[in-house]
Order: C-alpha cells, then sequence, then structure tokens
C-alpha cells in the first residue's frame, strides 16, 4: 500500500509530514466512532479467530530465542500454537504445533538441544525439517504413508532480529505486510541489537484495548504528567502508510502546552525519573554541574551521557546525532504490534488476545545495543500478572488504566469510542480489522470525514 493524503482514502492515512507539525494533522469534519462492542463482544472476538489470526504476520519471537539448531520456541495467539524451530541445516521453519495422530502439542515454551519432534503422548516422531520419521507399532494403521503425514508448516520469516509467523503459507511475503517500516527506520541498524528478556504481562484488558495505548500520544497530557516535562507531545508527527504507520516523539525538551518554562534541571529531573535507565544513570541523579553548557541544550547532555553508557558495552555511537538519540521514533504494525526505537533503544510490545474478550496479554521484547558481530544473548522468558509488573514509570501507568478502560466499555450507554484525528493509527487498526473480518456497514465505523 502507498502513502495516502491526509484524512483520504479508505485507511485515513497521511502523508509523511514535517517534524514541526503536531500530531493531530488536518482535523476532520467530525470524529470517528467505533463500535464499543468490538472490545467486549464474544462473537467478534471469535470472528477475529477465525479470519484475522489465522491471516496475518505476527512478531512472535526474536532470533535470538532459535539461533542454533535445536532451538526452538513456541508462540500461541488464541487457540493457536505455532511451533518455531531451528534445523540441523540452520533453516528456520515453523509448523502447526500439533501432533498428526490424536493432535497433542509437541512442545511447549522454550528451549534447546532439541534433535527430533517426538509426541509425548503416543511417540510419533518428526525431524526438524517437519517429516514424520517414527510411528510405534506402524503395522496397526494399515496403509499408513510416512510422507503424507508431515508437520503442517507455517510461514516463517525474519526482519532483522524479529521471527514474525503466519499461519497462512499463501500470505503475501512479510516484506510487503511491513510497507515502509524498514526502509524508513534502516539507518538505525536494528540488527544490532540483542533481545535479552521477553514479559508476558496478563492483563484485564481485551487486547485492543492493550494496543490503542500505545497508537497515540493524546493520553500523555493527563496520564503522564512527567513526561511532558521532558517530551514534545505536540509536534509529534504521524503517517500511515496502509497497515502500518509511525509517530515520531522529542524527548529532552518539555512540551509546548506547559505554560511555565522549565529550567534545564527540571528537564533532566523529568528525564531520569521517566527514562533513565536509557543512559544508565538511577532515580536522583543530578544534572551534571557546570551543564549545559552556554550554547548548549539539555538534550545535548542527555545525548552524551547516552553515548558514554553505550560506550561501556563497547558500542560506538559517535554517528548518532542529538536528534537521532532523543527523537523516539514509534512504529505499528497491523494488527497488534509496537516498535520503539531511537539510536541506542529498542523495545518490541504485542498485545494478543487471552482467555475471553475482557482479558489479554501484553508482550516486552526487551533488547539492547551490541557491538557489532556480538554473539546472542540467551533472552530469559518472565510471565506475571499486571499487578506484579513494574516496567518502568511511564509503561507501569499505561498497564494500570486498561481494567477501568475495559469495565467502561462494557456500560450500556457507552456504545461507540469518539475518536480525534490525533487517534489516528488506532482508527486505521479498526479500518483494517474491518476488511479482515468483511464487516457488514451496519458494523463498521462511522465518521471521520475530511473538510
Amino acid at each position: 500500500m502507498t502513502t495516502q493524503t491526509a484524512g483520504t482514502g479508505e485507511h485515513g492515512g497521511v502523508a509523511p509530514r514535517s517534524r514541526d507539525d503536531d500530531a493531530i494533522g488536518a482535523p476532520p469534519q467530525r470524529p470517528t466512532l467505533v463500535p464499543a462492542e468490538r472490545y467486549h463482544s464474544a462473537a467478534f472476538a471469535a470472528r477475529e479467530v477465525e479470519r484475522l489470526w489465522p491471516k496475518v504476520w505476527q512478531v512472535a519471537c526474536s532470533v535470538d530465542h532459535v539461533a542454533e539448531p535445536g532451538d526452538y520456541f513456541e508462540y500461541r495467539c488464541g487457540p493457536y500454537s505455532v511451533l518455531i524451530v531451528r534445523g540441523d541445516d540452520g533453516e528456520l521453519r515453523a509448523f502447526q504445533n500439533v501432533c498428526r495422530h490424536r493432535g497433542n502439542m509437541l512442545c511447549a515454551g522454550t528451549g534447546s538441544g532439541l534433535s527430533e519432534l517426538k509426541c509425548g503422548y503416543h511417540g510419533w516422531t518428526w525431524d526438524l525439517s517437519g517429516a514424520l520419521k517414527r510411528v510405534p507399532n506402524r503395522k496397526g494403521f494399515g496403509a499408513l504413508r510416512m510422507s503424507e503425514l508431515p508437520l503442517h508448516p507455517v510461514g516463517v520469516d525474519t526482519w532483522e532480529r524479529l521471527v514474525f509467523v503466519n499461519l497462512d503459507v499463501h500470505a503475501m511475503p512479510l516484506a510487503d505486510f511491513l510497507e515502509e517500516v524498514p526502509s524508513d527506520i534502516a539507518w538505525n541498524a536494528l540488527g544490532d541489537f540483542r533481545c535479552y528478556a521477553t514479559m508476558t504481562i496478563e492483563v484485564d484488558a481485551n487486547w485492543k484495548t492493550i494496543a490503542d495505548g500505545y497508537s497515540e500520544t493524546y493520553h500523555i497530557q493527563t496520564l503522564h504528567p512527567e513526561l511532558r516535562r521532558c517530551m514534545d507531545d505536540v509536534h509529534a508527527p504521524q503517517v500511515i502508510w496502509g497497515h502500518t504507520g509511525k509517530s515520531e516523539q522529542l524527548y529532552g525538551v518539555q512540551s509546548p502546552q506547559l505554560k511555565d518554562t522549565l529550567s534545564s534541571r527540571e528537564v533532566w529531573d523529568a528525564y531520569v525519573y521517566t527514562q533513565g535507565a536509557l543512559m544508565g544513570v538511577e532515580e536522583g541523579t543530578p544534572l551534571p554541574e557546570g551543564r549545559p553548557r552556554p550554547g548548549e541544550s539539555v538534550a545535548e547532555v542527555i545525548a552524551e551521557r547516552t553515548r558514554a553508557f553505550a560506550a561501556q558495552r563497547g558500542v560506538e555511537l559517535g554517528w548518532a546525532s542529538t536528534d537521532q538519540l532523543m527523537r523516539l521514533h514509534q512504529y505499528n504494525v497491523f494488527p497488534n504490534m509496537t516498535l520503539l526505537t531511537n539510536a541506542d533503544h529498542l523495545t518490541v510490545m504485542s498485545a494478543l488476545p487471552g482467555p475471553d474478550p475482557d482479558h489479554g496479554e501484553l508482550v516486552l521484547m526487551l533488547w539492547t545495543r551490541m557491538p557489532p558481530g556480538s554473539p546472542r544473548l540467551k533472552p530469559a522468558d518472565v510471565r506475571m500478572t499486571a499487578q506484579e509488573a513494574h516496567p518502568g514509570v511511564v509503561l507501569t501507568q499505561d498497564i494500570s488504566v486498561l481494567p477501568g478502560i475495559q469495565r467502561g466499555l462494557h456500560q450500556p450507554g457507552f456504545t461507540h469510542l469518539t475518536l480525534s484525528n490525533e487517534e489516528r493509527r488506532v482508527i486505521n487498526m479498526h479500518r483494517n480489522l474491518e476488511r479482515y473480518l468483511d464487516l457488514p456497514a451496519s458494523e463498521r465505523v462511522t465518521g471521520g470525514e475530511t473538510p
């Protein structure tokens, strides 16, 4: 899909904008209305299981999970289970995680050292390329042709060190699905990052409720007041390419919406409180004495400290400008992925359906930039409840409001979400969702027309 002009076309897309443009762009004639039942209807969730999740590329894990022969990773999305395996020949393959005999799962979780895929129920065994090799007491099946019972293949591909899967083996190539995203961020050499951990957080909210929170900056002025002291939430240009989109936010500066001018120390303190880990400093670390110097900005001081932090890991960031270190690039990939990055930061998030429409999972993939050619880090994979999770000040605030939103969506008087053009990445997700689910006109989004 190609980039569209502001507010036009099926997806309500926007053309690339100047970094001085605001997050709203051209306002529409009226708000966009999204039916609320999409977030809690069991019938709607069932339609997603049937028509959405088996048809889209989904980020499943990192190359660091499946780097060596015999490594495996199980990816679950709703009722679906996909087994990703690095073969003896070094090839990455994915299969439906099901024994062809009686339907038992072959593997769970993640691990290494596999030489074959053996069902723990009756012992049917496949090699790592998916070919059936052994059936105990085979004569009892009569004319059983082993070649006719390989594991069901699943589409698998990589972008940089992210592994994607698609249950539809005839789907469009991943490169086409990602549209302009890889070329837009190519300058940042994402392949130099290594995944060191994943956090799966169980949330009392629909997967769309979770994903929406990472698709707009409108909530920052209320939910994240600390961020407004160190981030420009006004000049946050957005672009929609089709079923992908992007926004940018510059850090190290105060929000233009604040009435009072903050001192450099106040901006520094807010950045340390919300983002200090990105430059390797603890909460309360003071602004270095005598900084910023005349003609120097606090953003340049933060960028300098970030380069020094990277150098401790052997990473040379002299190539990265202050803007490349302080401007957060946030990409949305339909239906459920968000990628956040700057020159020394990468976090990948995905929102997954839970056991019912009122529950979901937020999966955080955490990365660190390493010197080129560094060996993989074996990621630590942890699961926890929302109450147990404390993934930093900002993300904790984001997670804390989700149950209340989900509860509100059920109220009988709340029939539609009323969305601003500032929330157009949320709107774009719904427009794409309508296409995959083939919804009738009576169930579709309305409003949002441009003047």
